[in-house]
């Protein structure tokens, strides 16, 4: 498949991303341009993604790929262009209060409270070095495709991950867009605790810690709730607010039940 990515920084890490992976868990690169504007890939099926899958299936395929994708750092070059998870939570201390007062103060003060201090736990300074990996960032269900049949010594059966948004950092990171993806499918009566749910069963396929995950993505979704309102998306501003308040075991008023979320 021939790829033209479009320009833009989350887009940025992509090539490198994809030649550290080398196939094992994501799509192949074949080739590339020298500047990366063109990428050659092994072609998978577009026609059949985790959104077709249960979710309890989709949840241990996804953690299968977390663990393959989930490399420790080298002297690689390519490791060169992949930004640091860490280093960037710790501008957020500064970042996400600015914008919140900006944008008047759009959610309630103890969300923003509960990213800042995520930010203070796993930012640079508080940070666990030795368990940093090479994280797809947006490694959602839609992002997953599953691989044509094997042929030759370098393909493999199963699923393999697309469109990475490389960073370096806890494995944990990752566990985010699962959870704001597929929201309409929680347990109407108790979403709140199915949200829970699923953010354990996901940490049991990934063998992940559940408090890290929980805590990078709250601080996740207020930074998605602040784009999304700088922006003008007010709808998909209200889902990521939920979903950090859930995950945050709190309800945040003014919110429309999670049946009537815009989906991503």
């Amino acid at each position: 498949m021939l790829k033209f990515p479009y320009p833009h920084p989350e887009a940025a890490t992509e090539s490198a991303a994809l030649e550290l992976w080398d196939g094992n868990g994501a799509v192949r690169l074949l080739d590339r341009t020298a500047a990366g504007t063109v990428l050659v890939l092994e072609r998978l099926d577009p026609e059949a993604s985790l959104l077709d899958v249960p979710v309890p299936e989709a949840v241990q395929v996804w953690g299968q790929l977390v663990r393959r994708l989930s490399l420790q750092g080298t002297d690689d070059p390519q490791w060169a262009a992949i930004p640091s998870v860490a280093e960037r939570a710790e501008q957020f201390s500064d970042e996400l209060p600015a914008d919140w007062e900006d944008l008047d103060r759009p959610f309630d003060r103890w969300l923003l409270e509960e990213a800042l201090q995520v930010c203070q736990t796993r930012g640079a300074v508080g940070r666990r070095s030795s368990r940093d990996v090479l994280v797809h960032a947006d490694l959602h269900y839609g992002n997953i495709l599953r691989r044509l049949e094997a042929d030759g010594p370098k393909r493999q059966a199963g699923y393999a991950a697309i469109d990475p948004q490389a960073v370096f950092g806890e494995a944990e990171y990752a566990v985010a867009p699962m959870l704001w993806n597929r929201l309409e499918e929680l347990d109407e009566a108790e979403p709140q605790k199915a949200l829970q749910d699923r953010l354990s069963a996901l940490c049991a396929a990934a063998g992940l810690d559940p408090q890290a995950a929980r805590e990078w993505s709250i601080l996740r979704e207020v930074e998605n709730a602040l784009d999304y309102l700088r922006d003008g998306q007010h709808d998909d501003a209200q889902r990521s607010v939920w979903v950090a308040a859930a995950l945050s075991g709190r309800n945040h008023p003014g919110l429309p039940h999670v049946s009537a979320l815009k989906s991503p």
